[in-house]
């Protein structure tokens, strides 16, 4: 009888008790699919003993990492743990003992993938991270399958569902920030401490990772500007309405030629972007390649199953390798330098709410500072004030370099009659 592929499992939270539960559930299919008999022969646990919601046998859980990582019998590890130590050196000692590796771990993989990768292609191991970013979407794949002929220049996504929600919420039921995040808090979709939703760091990583999958070349953390939500108001959200855009949390990554720019950050779309009607938590992801043009990805962001689906699917991926004996030669590592762009060379829309004295002559003073830097206005609303003499004036811009766009503000907030820049944000889609 031809011996089945043995798995050794790292965590059983809830991502960890979806992939056994989808590989009992899909155990016949699986098995025509990969050719295998999938076994999960131990998974790593910190209490053994403790009552679950999923029926493992107790023979199988372990809280001894060297039963999986020492274990001859086991051929494939998946790590589902989350965080970065211990599961960093994990899956470089699973490697380092001939073992192919999956995990759904973003913050590993973009903090450390370098470091990983190099040691799967030395060792002839494969590994396999489709889970780490948008859970049940596989885009990764795309990137680096479907897409592999074509040169990919722009990947646009909303990647990060918790802040879709909020975002979604105050568009849609005029609720306050601090009301969404509450209510996302009590739904489950933002955890107790959401800094790293909000801030923008959770979407940045996902974003390190498609940058240097779609350009091949290494994209880090700290080169991804972050900017989360944290500031965004109902004012702005309703403004960007009255002039056609809905506000996101986007991840962009963008080359031109052999420069790259890469960035989250709260962005307008235009209504009709397909973008801009991704609502809650679902995630969708648009890339632009110069042969098959644009092709969009949209469902589940994250969630046990939907990460499940993705881990099964790279398990299946793994042994078909293994099969076939080219395990750790279709390792995608980057292979370009990375030179990022300068703030001079970032184009794109702007808009700009500001806050002035409202009397006679404070547009033309503004218009005159637009035009002196050669930044011209696509579209302009004004607010009239009220008893407090002040009005609002919202602005945005044509497509002007970044660079441009922050000498007009430096300028602007100069002016005594500019008593205050409310807000600033990029504006995607529909270029001139």
């Amino acid at each position: 009888m031809e011996q089945p592929i043995r798995v050794g499992l790292m965590g059983l939270g809830t991502v960890g008790s979806s992939v056994v539960q989808l590989l009992e559930a899909n155990q016949e299919d699986l098995f025509h699919r990969s050719g295998k008999q999938i076994v999960v022969e131990k998974v790593l646990v910190k209490h053994p003993e403790k009552d679950r919601s999923i029926q493992v046998p107790s023979e199988c859980l372990t809280d001894q990492s060297d039963e999986i990582l020492k274990n001859e019998r086991i051929d494939l590890v998946i790590e589902v743990m989350g965080g970065i130590e211990p599961a960093r050196s994990y899956i470089l000692e699973a490697l380092k003992h001939g073992k192919h590796v999956i995990t759904a771990n973003k913050d590993l993989m973009a903090l450390h993938g370098e470091e990983i990768l190099s040691v799967a292609t030395e060792k002839g191991c494969d590994v396999f991270y489709e889970a780490s970013v948008a859970g049940g979407i596989p885009v990764l794949r795309a990137l680096t399958e479907g897409l592999s002929s074509d040169r990919v220049t722009k990947i646009v996504g909303i990647v990060n569902g918790t802040t879709n929600y909020i975002l979604s919420e105050m568009l849609n039921k005029e609720a306050p920030f601090e009301k969404a995040l509450a209510q996302a808090q009590e739904l489950g979709y933002a955890e107790a401490d959401p800094t790293a939703d909000v801030e923008g760091l959770d979407a940045a990583r996902k974003v390190a990772i498609l940058a240097t999958l779609g350009f091949r070349t290494r994209v880090s953390l700290n080169e991804v500007f972050i900017r989360g939500i944290g500031s965004v108001t109902l004012e702005d959200v309703r403004f960007a309405m009255q002039l056609g855009y809905i506000l996101k949390l986007v991840g962009i990554a963008q080359r031109d030629e052999d420069k790259v720019e890469a960035s989250v950050q709260p962005v307008l779309l235009p209504e009709a972007h397909p973008l801009a009607s991704v609502n809650g938590v679902f995630n969708a992801v648009y890339i632009y390649g110069e042969a098959v043009g644009e092709t969009m990805f949209y469902g589940p962001g994250a969630g046990g199953m939907p990460t499940a689906t993705a881990v099964v699917a790279d398990l299946v991926t793994a042994i078909h390798n293994i099969g076939m004996g080219v395990s750790g030669q279709k390792v995608v590592r980057p292979y370009q330098e990375t030179v990022l762009k300068s703030s001079k060379e970032v184009f794109s829309k702007h808009f700009l709410r500001l806050r002035v004295a409202d009397h006679a002559g404070v547009m033309a003073r503004l218009t005159g500072i637009f035009a002196e830097v050669g930044v011209s206005l696509e579209k302009v609303l004004q607010v009239p004030g009220g008893q407090d003499q002040e009005a609002e004036i919202v602005l945005v811009t044509h497509r002007t370099s970044q660079y441009q766009l922050e000498e007009v503000c430096h300028r602007m907030e100069e002016l005594p009659v500019v008593h205050r820049l409310m807000s600033h944000y990029r504006v995607e889609g529909g270029e001139d």
